[in-house]
Formats: C-alpha cells, sequence, structure tokens
C-alpha cells in the first residue's frame, strides 16, 4: 500500500493532463469542422459601415455588398468601432476574435472559477493535507468549464459572426463584480456604456433601480447619456436618423419571425407572420418584467446579487424585440448559478438537478431550433422552433437559492446599497 500510494499520487495528475489535453484538441476539432460557420458576417458589416462613415457615408445608408443587412446599433456603438477603418479586413477579424477571448476568459474568471473554487473546497480536508491536490484539480475543472463555455451555440455563433455579445456580457459583469467586491461606488460605468452600445443590457438599470442601488443606476443612465450625447455631437445626422427612424425599423435586422429570433416577439410572429399581435406581445413583456422584479429582488433579499444579475440577462433577451441566438449567451450566467445550486442542493436532489443542467446544456449546444428554419408553422414548430425561448422562460421561474457558504460570486449587496 506504502509503494502503491506515491505511484498514484503522480499518476492523477498526468491523467489530468493529458485528458485536458484531449478534451482542448478535441474541442478545437469539433469547432473547426461540426457547427455551421458564419464567416464573420457581422465584423464585416461593422467594418463596412464604419469604413464607409469614416469617409463621408452616412452610416445607416450602408449595406453589406450583396445583401440587404446594415448597421443597426446606435451611433456612439459607430464611434467605438470608429479604429476599425483603419486596420485590413484580417486585422479586424483577429481584433474581433481576441476581444470576444479576452471576454471569454473575464466571463469564466468572474462567474466560474469562484464556484469551482466553493465546490472543491468542501470536498477537501485542509487537515489531511488535500490543499495542494484541490489546486491540481481545480485547474482541471476550469479547464473542462472552458470546453463546455466554447462549445455552446451562442458562443460558437458569437465568434464566428464576429459579434459584440461577450464585450457586452463582460462589461454589465464587471459592475457585478465591482458590487461584489465591496467597490459598488465605482459600478455603473460598464452597465452605461454597454447600454450605450446596444438598448438591450439596459434592462440593468431597471435593476439596478429596484435593487435599491440609485447611485450606480445614476451613473449608468449618466454614461449612458454621455455617450450617446458624444456621438451626437460627432454625427448629429446619424443620430437624428437612428433615434428618429432606424430605432423603429425592426426590418433592418431582418424577419421577425425568423427561427433565430428567440424572443417573445419572435415566437408571436412565428404564430401570425404577417400581423404578429402587438397588443399580446406587450402583455406578455409586462408579465415577465413582473416576474423579473419579483424574483430579482428575492435573489438580492436573499443575499444572491449573483443570481439577480443572471435573472436580469434572461428577462432582457425576452423582452427584447428581437434576441438572435447569438445574443444568449446572456443565459451562460443564469446556466452557472443552476450548475451551483444543483452541486450544493439536498441530496434528494442531487441526481435530478445536475441532470437537468445536463440537458438544458446539450440543447443550447445543438442548434435544435434550425430544424425548423424553413418551416415554422405547427405545433411541432411551436415546441420546437421556439425551444431557446422556453428554456429561457424556466430559467427566469427557478427560484433563486443562497449561495452555500463560501467566498461570494455576486454578493456584497449590503454594502452597496
Amino acid at each position: 500500500m506504502s509503494v502503491r500510494a506515491p505511484h498514484r499520487a503522480v499518476a492523477a495528475p498526468a491523467r489530468r493532463v493529458l485528458t485536458a489535453g484531449c478534451l482542448v484538441v478535441a474541442t478545437a476539432v469539433f469547432l473547426a469542422t461540426v457547427p455551421l460557420h458564419r464567416d464573420f458576417f457581422d465584423v464585416a458589416v461593422y467594418w463596412g459601415a464604419v469604413g464607409d462613415w469614416v469617409h463621408g457615408g452616412r452610416i445607416y445608408d450602408y449595406l453589406k455588398p450583396g445583401t440587404h443587412y446594415g448597421f443597426t446599433y446606435p451611433p456612439f456603438a459607430a464611434v467605438a468601432m470608429a479604429p476599425m477603418a483603419l486596420v485590413s479586413w484580417p486585422v479586424a477579424v483577429a481584433i474581433s476574435v481576441a476581444l470576444s477571448a479576452l471576454a471569454s476568459a473575464l466571463l469564466l474568471y468572474w462567474l466560474a472559477v469562484p464556484v469551482v473554487r466553493c465546490a472543491l473546497a468542501a470536498r477537501t480536508d485542509p487537515a489531511a493535507g488535500e490543499g495542494t491536490r484541490a489546486a491540481g484539480r481545480a485547474w482541471f475543472v476550469l479547464t473542462v468549464a472552458g470546453c463546455l463555455f466554447a462549445l455552446l451555440e451562442p458562443v460558437r455563433d458569437t465568434f464566428s459572426f464576429g459579434q459584440v455579445n461577450l464585450l457586452l456580457v463582460a462589461l454589465v459583469f464587471a459592475d457585478a463584480r465591482l458590487l461584489a467586491t465591496g467597490r459598488g461606488r465605482y459600478a455603473g460605468v460598464g452597465i452605461g456604456l454597454a447600454t450605450a452600445v446596444k438598448l438591450t443590457p439596459g434592462l440593468f438599470i431597471g435593476y439596478l433601480l429596484i435593487t435599491g442601488r440609485r447611485r450606480q443606476a445614476a451613473i449608468a443612465c449618466a454614461t449612458a447619456g454621455g455617450a450617446t450625447l458624444l456621438a451626437a455631437l460627432v454625427d448629429p445626422a446619424a443620430s437624428r436618423d437612428f433615434w428618429t427612424g432606424a430605432l423603429w425599423d425592426t426590418d433592418r435586422v431582418g424577419a421577425l419571425s425568423y427561427v433565430s429570433n428567440q424572443s417573445l416577439q419572435g415566437v408571436l410572429a412565428r404564430l401570425q407572420p404577417d400581423h404578429p399581435n402587438r397588443v399580446l406581445w406587450a402583455v406578455c413583456v409586462l408579465a415577465v418584467l413582473a416576474v423579473w422584479a419579483y424574483r430579482a429582488r428575492a435573489a438580492v433579499r436573499a443575499g444572491d446579487d449573483r443570481a439577480g444579475f443572471a435573472l436580469t440577462g434572461l428577462a432582457a433577451c425576452l423582452v427584447s424585440p428581437v434576441t438572435w441566438v447569438h445574443h444568449l449567451v446572456w443565459l451562460i450566467p443564469a446556466l452557472i448559478v443552476l450548475a451551483d445550486a444543483a452541486s450544493a442542493g439536498p441530496d434528494s436532489g442531487r441526481r435530478v438537478r445536475p441532470a437537468l443542467c445536463a440537458v438544458l446544456y446539450v440543447v443550447l449546444c445543438s442548434s435544435v431550433v434550425w430544424l425548423w428554419r424553413w418551416d415554422s408553422t405547427g405545433p411541432d414548430a411551436f415546441l420546437g422552433a421556439n425551444t431557446y425561448v422556453w428554456i429561457t422562460l424556466g430559467l427566469l421561474f427557478v427560484p433563486p437559492r443562497p449561495r452555500r457558504e463560501g467566498p461570494a460570486v455576486m454578493s456584497g449587496v449590503a454594502a452597496t446599497r
């Protein structure tokens, strides 16, 4: 026994290194060969639009050659992306990939690392000298988490389209991080900037308000307003075009009934492609916002600000008129909350909850909604073509749970209210 134990101690790290290497290679091969590739379509729109704009064109008149797609974001997004006009197309793609990779690393560090540390700490006995082995397991678990993260369809599409989604999530959760670490007086800037680039994150300003962070909400509003004003000063005509016309023209971004639109509006548009019921949509939006406000406040009262931010991301996807599949990176914090709650739940739920997490994860990797790409009518389409909407709604209704004892992830509410 005394001879074999050191051998096993040496073999275990070697097995983890080998397994981690195989997982990384398998993930890379899968990403390179299996999923649909979007050829950086969206970054091509950004690059072409700002290039035309800085040379005297009108930002909202530009259309990507051979398509009817143009720039759809607020004018501040064009200002922020203006440096792209100075670089070549390959460099623009490289910058897009690098920024999304950086945002992904930050999100995993902020959201997944504390959960992994907490889970391992609960299973480690420092008195038995298991601290070093726990540290060895931590990097392996995080490698697995990184591979799982990369395989999610919204993540794959964000990279493949060259979208800004992960950057916006990182900006919002930078503020969540400030609140969690007792530096909440500086929070709000990230949410404000994300809102100025794309309006959907504006719901996080509402979250700050309903949870009593009036200072942070004011900072976020001032940041978003200042960025919008800056864009208006840079190009008054572009701001006028967006706020009086382009903002209200949903046809600019594509058909609301297209299967990629996984919002409440998308569900209703697929039921009535010619005349979607706007009154019913408004009622559904109000209902979702009511549930969101109730659950978000309950999460904060329970000391789980992390769940409150996650719930807000879910609600934002549901109430936005257009939520393309790649926008569903906002579900990632909720999936992490659910996975953490599953591992920390009572013994009676130790099998059911992890199984539920696994099923939801597999479905979100599966691209299942595209089976109804050409025909999204009929009872089967109502269930299948809206799969990601049903998942988002289900996650919104999952009761927020206080964290088990351990390092806080998104808590620290009392110090920042």
